[in-house]
């Protein structure tokens, strides 16, 4: 019984996330969609590409459940590859391809125990040998990881925050201005003291 509740949850869980990270993209031109937003070339399409690789991954061919797409071998990530859109993938052809890696992760996820036996020639021994419990809290913390991102990239480009459209509120400057004043006042009032 409790199995069910924590595989409902976590899964509940996730699905919530990834929706919020697909959000992030919402009303962006190609140019915002894709751009680098960090001196390390973090951006939004890119996030949910990764995002969408690691849970193919995960979901798939560590419960010998490969994706019904093909997928780039991972030593082809060593250059990035995985965290920004090229020019030829369109922001149709990576949502898709995170969409439908949904339908194929929520199959195995549906299909399997949480004690269902996965391996993960990835992780470093002796934590290859894994369970579904254990990749699905991982994959449920990447993709929260990516979507705080993804949370701190769009609102620097437009302001808007929160996890789902019925969550945004109206951007009132003039309150986050003096919000961001009080914040600042604190960090300098609290500059001159030592750590003991």
């Amino acid at each position: 019984m409790i199995d069910e509740f924590a595989k409902d949850n976590l899964h509940g869980r996730l699905r919530r996330d990834r929706e919020a990270l697909l959000w992030k993209l919402d009303g962006l031109s190609e140019y915002d969609a894709r751009r680098p937003l960090t001196a390390t070339g973090t951006n939004l399409l890119g996030l949910v590409k990764h995002v969408a690789n690691v849970e193919a991954r995960y979901f798939g061919e560590v419960f010998d459940r490969p994706s019904p797409e093909p997928l780039p071998r991972w030593q082809d990530h060593s250059d990035g590859s995985d965290l920004w859109a090229s020019e030829d993938e369109t922001r149709d052809q990576i949502v898709g391809f995170y969409r439908r890696t949904w339908e194929h992760s929520d199959a195995t996820i549906d299909a399997l125990p949480l004690d269902a036996p996965g391996h993960v020639p990835w992780w470093p021994k002796p934590y290859t040998d894994t369970n579904l419990f254990a990749v699905l809290v991982h994959v449920l913390g990447e993709t929260v990881r990516h979507a705080g991102h993804a949370d701190i990239l769009r609102e620097g480009l437009d302001g808007r925050t929160g996890m789902r459209p019925e969550h945004e509120q109206p951007i009132d400057e003039e309150a986050r201005a003096a919000h961001r004043a009080k914040i600042e006042r604190a960090a300098r009032s609290a500059a001159p003291f030592k750590a003991h």
